[in-house]
């Protein structure tokens, strides 16, 4: 592969969006006291399952624990 300014532009792209999604699904899985560093690593992986995923194991979970 070589370094050409596409290639280094769409890796700053990638970095930012994994980045930003790390740090989100870290600091709402604080705020509800779930494995925060497990969805942190997650989020890093790849993108957007991790994000999906948190959706549907966490925040559906506790809005059906919050409603009964």
């Amino acid at each position: 592969m070589e370094w050409t300014a596409m290639n280094i532009a769409l890796l700053i792209v990638v970095f930012t969006i994994l980045m930003i999604q790390s740090i989100t699904l870290f600091t709402k899985a604080k705020k509800r006291n779930r494995s925060a560093w497990l969805w942190g690593l997650l989020g890093i992986i790849q993108f957007p399952w991790p994000s999906i995923f948190f959706y549907l194991f966490v925040v559906r979970k506790d809005r059906k624990a919050s409603i009964k």
